[in-house]
């Protein structure tokens, strides 16, 4: 660590501590669910032999053929191998929450009110995002 960044506050630190977990199990999960996709050990909810022919299909056909779901009911299939990797996604997503999470601790200690709420701003927008009640676009 150089002189210009010798001090580095408590709120830094945690933050970049959990990022960098929840960064690792996020890869973790993304390799380990390729893995076994490629594999065959995790059975693919869309068979390989199956894909070539769907795979330039509009969209809502292609759900349609393939019996996907839309928004968080992908969790259904979470456990089949074309599937399994958005749970890593969502891991690496979530890492953000976690962080802002764990600082907001600090902030309230330290009085830094201003800082508490704008980690909880973030934290609502992302969630409401994340939730699909704001449906935007086609």
């Amino acid at each position: 660590m150089d002189s210009k960044n010798s001090h580095i506050s408590l709120e830094q630190l945690r933050y970049a501590r959990f990022l960098q977990w929840g960064s690792r199990c996020g890869l973790l999960v993304l390799v380990l669910s390729f893995l076994g996709y490629v594999s065959g050990v995790i059975p693919p909810h869309v068979p390989l032999d199956e894909l070539q022919t769907i795979w330039g299909l509009p969209l809502s056909e292609y759900l349609a053929r393939t019996h996907t779901p839309t928004g968080w009911n992908w969790l259904q299939l979470a456990t089949r191998g074309d599937m399994a990797n958005l749970v890593g996604i969502a891991i690496l997503c979530a890492s953000s929450l976690v962080c802002l999470l764990v600082v907001i601790p600090v902030y309230a200690r330290r009085g830094d009110r201003i800082f508490v709420v704008l980690c909880i701003l973030a934290i609502l927008v992302q969630v409401l995002a994340a939730s699909g009640i704001l449906n935007v676009g086609h």
